[in-house]
C-alpha cells in the first residue's frame, strides 16, 4: 500500500504543477436544442472585413456585446445563450453583407455595410438606415458615458463620427451625428483642405474637448485637433506600420489603444503623445515593446483599467492602465488561441476567451468560454510579483459625474491606507489640464486598529464663488476649478472660458504593483458647464396682491385683460397692432404682479438659486422683453450716456438674424458687450436706447403713461456669469399713471383761456373805473349814450 501512494504522489506532482500553469478551463454554452425545432436565418448573413476577430463590449450595459469575425453575434446576455448569427434583412438592399466598422451607441447597434451605415435597435428590434449621409463610408466612431442621465452624458452617447478610411484629407467627406447615427450632417473641420495625409480616423474625444484627426503620411501618423489651444499645432507622430486598429478605452480618460499583428501603442492623452507598451517576458526581461518579443497579436481587449492582448502563439499578456506608465507580463502554458478566437472583460481582474462554435444539427452557434483569473494566476510564485502595497483606496466620488459652473469649485474626499511599512506616492491627474486645474494636499488622518497609517484627501462639495472663501479653511482640501480661474496658467494654455468642456480626474497609485488588479483608480468626470440644479427667482417683495391693487382669487379664476392695439405690435417692432389684445393670465406660472410705480426708474432684483436655497444676487448683465410686444416702455439709458464703445446690440438686430431660433434668442452665446475692446462695430447712432441692463451700468427702465400688467422675459447675456441659459418670465403691474385725454388740446385750452380773461376784466374794470382815465373814459360814454337817447327821441318824433 505504501508503495501504490509512492508511486501515486510521483504521479501527481507534475500534474499539480502543470494545473497551477493552467490560465482557464473551458466550457461550452449550449442552449435551446432540447427540440429539434430547426431557426431559419432570416436575411443576409453578414461577416467581418478583417482577418482577426474582434469583440465590442457596451461600457455601460455590460451583458451587451457584439462578436465580429466570419460570422457576427449579438447578445444581450454577455453570451450565455446559443445564437443566431446576425444577419440584415434583404429588404434594406445592403448589397456584400460585408462589415467594416461597428459601434454600439446607446440602445442601437452601427453597422457600417458596403460603405453605408445601417442602424439596428436591439430593443425594439428593427432595422433601419442612416439618413444624411451622401459618399461612401468605411468607420463609425463614438463613446458611450455611464455615470448619469446627465444631458452632457447624454450627448456623449449621442455624438458619432462617420468616415472612410484612408481617403485624402483634405477632400474627404466626413459625416456627424448628434442623434445616436440616426442623421448626419457634413462635418465642417478648419483647416481641413491645408492638411496633408490620408484619414487614419476621426474621433471626439470627451476627455480633452476636442476632435482629434488622425492624419497618415509617408508611414508616421499624428493627430490634428479642432479648439484652442490644441489648434495651432499637431500631436507628436509615430510610426503607423499597417492598419491599426484603434481602441477607446470606456471611462472617458482619453486613453487609445493603437494595435496591429506586430505593434501596439498606447496613448494616455487623447493621441498627444503616442508610445510603445512595454513587455515583460520573465522577472528579469523588459522589451522596450511587443514587435521585441516575436509575437503576432490577434486579439486585444480594454476596459477602464485593464488591458489584455491574445497571440497567436497561445501568449495571453495583462497589463494594467496605471496613470503613469504600463507594461504588459507574459501569462502561458495552454493552448488558448484559435481563429475564432476573441478577448474580453467580464469584471475587473476576470478576461474570458470567447470561441464560436458551429454545431452540424442547428443554425445556432455554441460558445467555447475560457474564463481567466488574473489576480489568481499572478500568485504563482514563478512570475515572482510584488505583493501589492496598498490595503484601501477609496473615495465617495468614483464613479460619479460633478459639475462645476463658471466661478464655482469642486471639492471630493478620498481615503488611502498602505501596507504596514509601506510608502505609497498617491497622484491626482486630470484628462483635460486646459480646461480644469487642480490643488492636492495630503494629510494623515490618524491610525486603523493594527496600525496602518491613514491618508485623507477631498471632500465632496460644490462651492459657488469660492473667492469667498480664501484663504482656505483647512490645508485638506483638494479643489477643481476652472484653469482660467486659477489664474496660474498662460492664457495661451487654456482652453477658451467661453465654451462648455470636460475632463475626468482620476486618483491612483503611481508606484502601485500589477498585483494590485482589485484595487482600481478613483475616476470621476467633470462637466466643466452648465449646473442643471441653478435657476434665476425675481424678488417680488411688494406685489400688486399685497397692496390690494390686485385680488389673488381673482388672478386665479381665469383671469385676463386687454392691450389696446396702440400699445403693442405682434411683430416687436415697435408698431401700432390692428386690433386689442386680449391676454389670459397663468397665474400658477406668473404668481402676483410685483408692483412698480410708471415714473419712477424701474429695474428688476434678479436672485440666483441652487437646489432650492438661495446663492446671491445677480450682478450680470441681462436683458428684457415684453412677451406680447408691448412697447409702451423704454430705457434711462442711450448708447453713448452708457459709455458704449461700439455699436450696442437691441432686440431688433437679435430678432433680424435668429431665424429658426425663435424670438426670444438673445442669451450668453451670441451677446457681444459694446464696452469689449475687440468689438470693432462703429458707433454709428449714438442715441438709440441702451436695452442691457445689470453690468457695469445703472441703465433702468422707465415706463409710459400706461397703468396695467406687463410680463417680461429675462435672460442672462453675460457669457462670463453660467455656462447655463439663465431665463424665466415674470410679471409687473405699472400703477398711478394717469388716464391720457381723449378730447383734442385746443378744444380744451381755448373755453379756458376765455374763461380767465373773463375773471380778469371782472376784477379790472371796477378798478379801472376809479382812476383819473377811467372817469374820463366813464364820463365818455355817459355823453354818447345822452347824445344817442337824443337822436333816438328825436327820430321818434
Amino acid at each position: 500500500m505504501l508503495v501504490l501512494m509512492l508511486v501515486a504522489a510521483t504521479t501527481l506532482q507534475p500534474c499539480l504543477f502543470a494545473s497551477a500553469r493552467q490560465l482557464c478551463r473551458t466550457h461550452m454554452v449550449r442552449t435551446g436544442k432540447v427540440f429539434h425545432v430547426r431557426q431559419q436565418i432570416q436575411g443576409d448573413q453578414l461577416y467581418f472585413s478583417s482577418m482577426t476577430s474582434h469583440l465590442i463590449k457596451h461600457p455601460c450595459k455590460k451583458n451587451i456585446a457584439l462578436y465580429l469575425g466570419r460570422r457576427l453575434f449579438f447578445t444581450r446576455d454577455n453570451f450565455r445563450s446559443s445564437l443566431l448569427p446576425l444577419s440584415i434583412p434583404t429588404s434594406m438592399k445592403a448589397g456584400l453583407p460585408e462589415v467594416t466598422s461597428a459601434h454600439i451607441a446607446g440602445s442601437v447597434l452601427l453597422l457600417v455595410v458596403s460603405r453605408k451605415v445601417y442602424i439596428y435597435n436591439y430593443e425594439a428590434n428593427y432595422w433601419n438606415t442612416s439618413i444624411g449621409i451622401e459618399h461612401p463610408v468605411s468607420h463609425v466612431s463614438g463613446d458611450n458615458c455611464c455615470y448619469s442621465g446627465h444631458p452632457f452624458c447624454v450627448d456623449i452617447s449621442n455624438s458619432v463620427f462617420a468616415y472612410l478610411h484612408g481617403d485624402q484629407i483634405s477632400q474627404t467627406n466626413i459625416y456627424f451625428s448628434n442623434n445616436g447615427g440616426f442623421r448626419y450632417q457634413k462635418f465642417a473641420y478648419e483647416k481641413q483642405a491645408e492638411l496633408v495625409g490620408s484619414l487614419g480616423g476621426i474621433f471626439y474625444f470627451h476627455s480633452l474637448s476636442q476632435v482629434g484627426l488622425l492624419l497618415i503620411d509617408q508611414g508616421k501618423a499624428r493627430f490634428s485637433y479642432s479648439e484652442h489651444p490644441l489648434n495651432f499645432s499637431f500631436g507628436l507622430p509615430f510610426d503607423y506600420n499597417g492598419t491599426l486598429n484603434i481602441l477607446i478605452t470606456p471611462g472617458q480618460k482619453g486613453i487609445l489603444i493603437f494595435w496591429f499583428e506586430r505593434s501596439l501603442l498606447l496613448s494616455r492623452n487623447s493621441g498627444q503623445l503616442v508610445y510603445p507598451v512595454q513587455v515583460k517576458e520573465g522577472p528579469h526581461t523588459l522589451l522596450s515593446s511587443i514587435s521585441e518579443a516575436n509575437v503576432t497579436i490577434y486579439s486585444v481587449a480594454a476596459n477602464e483599467y485593464e488591458l489584455a492582448v491574445l497571440t497567436r502563439e497561445n501568449n495571453l499578456y495583462y497589463g494594467s492602465l496605471g496613470i503613469l506608465s504600463t507594461s504588459l507580463i507574459k501569462f502561458t502554458g495552454q493552448n488558448i488561441w484559435s481563429q475564432e478566437a476573441a478577448l474580453m472583460f467580464t469584471d475587473v481582474g476576470r478576461v474570458e476567451i470567447l470561441v464560436p462554435l458551429s454545431d452540424p444539427v442547428f443554425p445556432a452557434f455554441d460558445f467555447e468560454k475560457c474564463p481567466v483569473n488574473i489576480q489568481a494566476i499572478l500568485m504563482d510564485p514563478q512570475l515572482q510579483v510584488d505583493v501589492c502595497k496598498v490595503e484601501l483606496l477609496q473615495g465617495e466620488f468614483d464613479n460619479k459625474m460633478y459639475t462645476i459652473d463658471m466661478n464655482s469649485e469642486l471639492e471630493l474626499t478620498a481615503l488611502m491606507i498602505p501596507r504596514p511599512g509601506m510608502s505609497l506616492v498617491p497622484l491626482a491627474m486630470v484628462s483635460n489640464p486646459h480646461s480644469l486645474g487642480l490643488q492636492a494636499v495630503i494629510y494623515e488622518d490618524g491610525y486603523t486598529y493594527d496600525g496602518n497609517t491613514r491618508h485623507r484627501l477631498l471632500r465632496p462639495q460644490v462651492l459657488e464663488n469660492p473667492e469667498r472663501t480664501w484663504p482656505w479653511p483647512s490645508p485638506q482640501n483638494i479643489s477643481l476649478r476652472q484653469q482660467h480661474h486659477w489664474g496660474r496658467a498662460d492664457p495661451n494654455f487654456t482652453s477658451s472660458i467661453k465654451r462648455p468642456t470636460s475632463s475626468t480626474i482620476t486618483l491612483d497609485i503611481a508606484n502601485k504593483e500589477i498585483s494590485c488588479v482589485d484595487l482600481k483608480p478613483l475616476t470621476a468626470l467633470i462637466s466643466v458647464g452648465c449646473d442643471q440644479e441653478k435657476k434665476i427667482v425675481i424678488q417680488n417683495e411688494i406685489s400688486a396682491c399685497y397692496n390690494g391693487i390686485l385680488d389673488p382669487v381673482g388672478l386665479q379664476d381665469n383671469y385676463s385683460y386687454v392691450i389696446e392695439r396702440d400699445a403693442y405690435d405682434p411683430n416687436f417692432q415697435g408698431q401700432k397692432a390692428s386690433e386689442d389684445l386680449v391676454v389670459h393670465y397663468h397665474y400658477e406660472k406668473l404668481g402676483c404682479p410685483h408692483l412698480v410705480y410708471y415714473n419712477t426708474p424701474w429695474k428688476p432684483v434678479v436672485e440666483l438659486w441652487r437646489e432650492g436655497k438661495f446663492q446671491e444676487v445677480i450682478q450680470a448683465e441681462f436683458v428684457l422683453l415684453e412677451v406680447n410686444g408691448l412697447f409702451t416702455y423704454t430705457y434711462s439709458l442711450t448708447a453713448n450716456t452708457a459709455l458704449c464703445r461700439s455699436q450696442p446690440q437691441n432686440w431688433t438686430t437679435i430678432m433680424s438674424d435668429a431665424g429658426d431660433k425663435g424670438l426670444f434668442s438673445w442669451n450668453r452665446e451670441n451677446y457681444v458687450s459694446c464696452h469689449d475692446p475687440d468689438n470693432n462695430a462703429p458707433l454709428m447712432w449714438p442715441d438709440v436706447p441702451y436695452q442691457i441692463l445689470g453690468g457695469p451700468t445703472a441703465n433702468k427702465v422707465i415706463f409710459e403713461q400706461r397703468n396695467g400688467i406687463y410680463i417680461f422675459y429675462i435672460s442672462i447675456v453675460d457669457p462670463y456669469y453660467s455656462y447655463c441659459h439663465l431665463e424665466t418670465t415674470f410679471s409687473v403691474y405699472v400703477y398711478g399713471a394717469f388716464p391720457l385725454s381723449v378730447i383734442p388740446t385746443a378744444v380744451i385750452i381755448i373755453p379756458l383761456v376765455v374763461m380767465l380773461l373773463s375773471v380778469w376784466l371782472v376784477y379790472a374794470i371796477p378798478k379801472l373805473l376809479h382812476t383819473e382815465k377811467g372817469l374820463r373814459f366813464k364820463s365818455f360814454w355817459a355823453h354818447l349814450c345822452r347824445r344817442c337817447r337824443k337822436a333816438c327821441f328825436r327820430g321818434g318824433n
